[in-house]
């Protein structure tokens, strides 16, 4: 027999930086159980068809497969949702783009747009939090756009519309309020393309380009195109981009630019308003 905390006691998970933490959300899915009941009851005992799900989840974990796709799902803001190896990992940097946008833009009507949705993380969470809002979502990719879809229909979110789109391309004549988008900005020899979750995640989320830039400088350039009178561009960026997307941003027309820093003290988002 085995109880919970010799399971966690005897998970090696040592190139994990949460190592504790991925080894009690495994251990939790193993057993159908949240991780609360796992400090509130670690003498209890694990079935051997659970044990054994926990053992695999460990190796795939040291082979260095997200713990996201390992269960199919990840926690953004205040949603649970749906991820696959199609898409990108939602991550918690990210929310401080919706942060942004909610601030931003007044919880009345508006019309908001999320651009590359991947599994419709800033979207979904934007329409949570604004039901006034009519937010829609697009990515390139019909399985992300089907996934993104399922997170909609699951959470119930009727004023999100989720469509196939490369960018605006599918967008023509639509004007918004807002655009969001948190788009692939890694340089294509970035070497951490090859370190750590980023190397189960798909490049088409990730690479843009030599520096980067290349699909943030699309967004910015036919954004001005979507936008209403006033519409603001809120965009996130790697940590050392924030200088670029702001000369962008202005050389486009766009006024009041500025970025913003996450907890760590990076730029990590910019916006600018598009004059009235």
């Amino acid at each position: 027999m085995t109880i919970i905390a010799s399971l966690l006691r005897n998970a090696q998970l040592p190139d994990s930086p949460t190592e504790r933490l991925d080894a009690e959300l495994l251990l939790a899915a193993a057993i159908g159980k949240s991780r609360a009941f796992l400090h509130t009851w670690p003498e209890r005992i694990v079935s051997r068809e659970a044990a054994e799900t926990f053992a695999g989840y460990l190796q795939r974990r040291r082979a260095g497969e997200p713990v996201a796709y390992i269960l199919g799902q990840q926690g953004f803001w205040k949603l649970d949702l749906e991820v696959a190896p199609h898409t990108l990992i939602p991550r918690p940097d990210t929310e401080l783009l919706v942060e942004a946008a909610l601030e931003l833009q007044p919880a009345t009507a508006a019309k908001v747009l999320d651009l590359g949705t991947g599994t419709g993380a800033i979207a979904l969470a934007l329409a949570h939090d604004r039901p006034a809002w009519q937010v829609t979502a697009v990515d390139r990719v019909d399985a992300a756009v089907a996934l993104a879809e399922r997170n909609r229909q699951r959470l119930g979110l009727d004023n999100v519309q989720v469509g196939a789109s490369h960018w605006f391309d599918a967008l023509v004549g639509q004007r918004f309020d807002l655009i969001v988008s948190n788009p692939p900005y890694i340089a294509a020899e970035d070497p951490h393309l090859v370190a750590g979750d980023v190397r189960f995640e798909p490049s088409s989320a990730l690479v843009a380009g030599p520096d980067g830039l290349d699909d943030l400088r699309l967004i910015v350039a036919q954004a001005p195109g979507h936008l209403l009178p006033g519409g603001r561009l809120l965009l996130e960026h790697g940590y050392d981009q924030a200088e670029a997307v702001r000369q962008l941003l202005t050389a486009h027309g766009f006024v009041e630019v500025v970025s913003r820093r996450d907890l760590g003290g990076h730029e990590r988002i910019t916006l600018g308003r598009l004059p009235c």
